[in-house]
């Protein structure tokens, strides 16, 4: 009762430490707490819910979720008619991710004023027109269409994305039915478009005016304003000329549609083309070998799901000397590459690797890396019955634990181990 009696300013301070779900975990411990909770709205920043089968949702559940000025929502399997209530609920949504949408068409957006990032994915009803963007066009800030089956022509697709000139970023991935022969008619009217993810399964040859603008445009701004670049099922054909327009470009991720795309290793292109690029991320396709030498100096961050060796390795290393954060999932097993890491990269802030092939002393040998602060384990899971290996634990072993404890004695507590990722529930899981 005595703790109770504290000032309310102090509680919060204490739970502004708090995850999400011990936050949610304490609200329910007593209505003292949960008032505090529900109408600080600075605790509750960047909250995001899902919700499914909203017959269960009552209103002290609705008014929960008002209080706590929540403006991020995940729909499954949702109808117009939930949208409807939601709009009611929480008029100022600003994120809202449709996952799994059971109508042709999702009119009723028009009554969130304030939404600015959309996600539509994995309808299992194709949607029959995009006709719902129009009355977004003025606010949307970020779309996402991804695993969706559209009926439309791809020209009605890409005159609605034309009309969303507030964009910073757009995704669209899609199973390659989408026939889109350049990108020029829409980049050109989205000239606030920072980020774009793209499927690019049935493009074999890039155009020389995929990236370009209009004619017509003045040769100051020529250059799109393009930061970040991410190409899915990626098998084109690609020239310097191509690439031109993409000279601001900062980050690029590649996933190739297959393991080997061909003789030609045109990352060698894209790489060549871009001297000034800070992330690069390459899932699939030739050998590290092929394109290492390539690599520009000012490189920081690197993502490798390929076929790499220990001295591709060595290559990046010098190619790319300041790399802060790495993430290494090579084909083969990783266990002859970790215990060069704080040897060749002792820049490292972050890194991301997987730990079943390792031995103890590799694993332990990350705390040589005096400037690491992050690390994410990305297979926290083990098999406790060799005999039956069906029977899978998706947390960490015994071991990991262990190992990680370890590390972090070793590290006087400086290191991070992160061994499970909290995804965005308003982000594409696709990739």
């Amino acid at each position: 009762m005595m703790l109770l009696q504290l000032p309310a300013e102090l509680w919060l301070k204490v739970f502004s430490f708090l995850s999400w779900k011990d936050k949610l975990s304490v609200r329910l411990t007593c209505s003292h707490f949960r008032n505090l909770l529900d109408k600080s709205r600075s605790l509750w920043r960047g909250f995001s819910v899902v919700l499914r089968q909203f017959s269960r949702y009552n209103p002290p559940f609705w008014r929960s979720l008002a209080q706590r000025h929540v403006v991020g929502v995940s729909v499954r399997s949702g109808k117009r008619k939930h949208l409807k209530q939601l709009s009611a609920w929480l008029p100022a949504l600003e994120a809202l991710r449709l996952d799994d949408w059971r109508e042709g068409g999702v009119d009723e957006l028009r009554l969130f004023h304030q939404l600015q990032r959309l996600s539509v994915t994995s309808c299992s009803t194709p949607l029959k027109n995009v006709d719902f963007l129009f009355p977004l066009s003025q606010q949307l800030l970020q779309l996402s269409l991804c695993d969706v089956q559209l009926t439309c022509p791809a020209s009605h697709l890409l005159a609605a994305l034309s009309q969303l000139t507030r964009l910073t970023s757009l995704l669209l991935h899609h199973d390659g039915s989408l026939k889109v022969p350049t990108l020029r008619g829409v980049l050109t009217h989205l000239r606030e478009l920072k980020r774009l993810s793209w499927t690019m399964i049935t493009y074999r040859t890039l155009t020389q005016d995929f990236f370009s603008l209009l004619t017509g445009v003045s040769a100051g701004d020529s250059a799109l304003q393009l930061s970040h670049l991410q190409l899915l099922n990626y098998d084109a054909v690609v020239s310097q000329e191509v690439l031109q327009p993409l000279s601001r470009l900062r980050s690029l991720s590649i996933f190739h549609l297959y393991s080997v795309p061909g003789p030609t290793c045109h990352l060698q292109t894209w790489l060549k083309s871009l001297p000034q690029l800070r992330s690069l991320s390459v899932h699939g396709g030739h050998p590290l070998a092929m394109y290492a030498d390539f690599l520009p100096s000012s490189l920081l961050s690197l993502t490798l799901c390929v076929d790499l060796q220990p001295d591709d390795l060595q290559v990046v290393s010098l190619r790319a000397p300041h790399l802060e954060h790495l993430h290494l999932e090579p084909w083969s097993s990783s266990s002859d590459l970790v215990r060069l890491l704080p040897q060749l990269f002792p820049h490292l802030k972050t890194l991301r690797i997987r730990h079943q092939h390792l031995s103890d002393s590799d694993f332990l040998c990350l705390q040589q890396l005096q400037r690491l602060h992050t690390l994410e384990v990305l297979d926290s899971f083990y098999r406790p019955d060799p005999i039956d290996p069906s029977w899978v634990v998706y947390q960490p072993s015994p071991r990991l634990l262990q190992l990680i404890s370890e590390l972090q004695k070793l590290t006087n507590h400086r290191v991070r181990v992160i061994t499970s990722s909290l995804r965005d529930p308003l982000s594409c899981h696709c990739v």
